[in-house]
């Protein structure tokens, strides 16, 4: 398995992996849970070694409890849970290690190691960007795909602004960090880019405006979300007649950079066995 940082990771020996609990927010909107299931899917057929489960936190099934239960019915002894978040807020600092000690104490056998979040990545930047591109090209045939994703320079035809759309927070700290997530794309592609916020200021609104008066001729919004759901929606029906890039989704660098998150998590393990 290749890894994001540090070069590639030793493989675990297949008889003493842990198991790998992927574990997403979960949301009432359908689509959510699908896309989550199908990014798990890919997480798997990348290592098929591997016994890959996925639960989720809230709003969907099956539930952390739900899937640690099972590991440790099935004989685990380690299980590795990677959360498939893209920030490290609430859930990641309290719920879910609240969760796990709740089932250390049901499950004294079963070793239970959480993850680092995913974050704001490189290669999770990279699959941002493909998303846009697939997006410009479909909304924008003078610019090619490659002229779009691989050039410095602005591609001929119109002059784009990447309005990026993520959940936001009552924290200005972490909104700030998520903030990056921008700076990061433009460094990468060169492209006018705005932070804004589902849920707070800036709004998909204000970034348009912000966009368009540092000279975008069109602005599209990229949404920085695993999945579609609640929140996406609303970002759409903010500015409905604007192109909307998809969710990262089931992108193979998303199972990547998920899987690198368990080497790292899983190799003390198996240098103490």
């Amino acid at each position: 398995m290749s890894t994001v940082r540090g070069g590639p990771a030793r493989p675990l020996r297949t008889e003493d992996a842990p198991a790998l609990i992927a574990v997403a927010h979960g949301s009432r909107h359908p689509r959510s849970a699908a896309t989550m299931r199908a990014v798990v899917a890919s997480i798997a057929a990348q290592r098929p070694d591997l016994d890959v489960r996925l639960a989720f936190l809230d709003l969907s099934t099956p539930s952390v409890d739900q899937v640690v239960d099972a590991v440790a019915a099935d004989g685990h002894s380690h299980a590795v849970v990677v959360p498939l978040l893209l920030g490290s807020a609430f859930h990641a600092r309290v719920d879910l290690p609240g969760m796990l000690e709740a089932a250390r104490a049901r499950h004294p056998r079963l070793r239970l190691t959480q993850a680092e979040v995913l974050g704001p990545d490189p290669h999770l930047i990279i699959a941002l960007r493909d998303r846009i591109v697939a997006a410009m090209t479909a909304d924008a045939p003078p610019a090619t795909l490659t002229d779009v994703a691989h050039s410095a320079t602005r591609p001929a035809g119109p002059r784009w602004g990447i309005a990026v759309a993520a959940v936001g927070s009552s924290s200005a700290a972490a909104n700030t960090r998520t903030g990056d997530v921008a700076r990061l794309l433009t460094a990468m592609t060169g492209w006018d880019t705005e932070i804004c916020f589902a849920t707070t200021e800036p709004t998909v609104q204000q970034a348009f405006a912000r966009l368009r008066a540092r000279g975008a001729d069109r602005v599209l919004v990229a949404p920085w979300f695993l999945a579609p759901g609640l929140l996406t929606d609303r970002l759409h029906d903010a500015l409905p007649q604007l192109p909307h890039a998809e969710t990262i989704g089931a992108h193979p660098l998303l199972a990547e950079v998920a899987l690198d998150r368990y080497a790292t998590a899983a190799l003390p393990l198996e240098l103490s066995a």
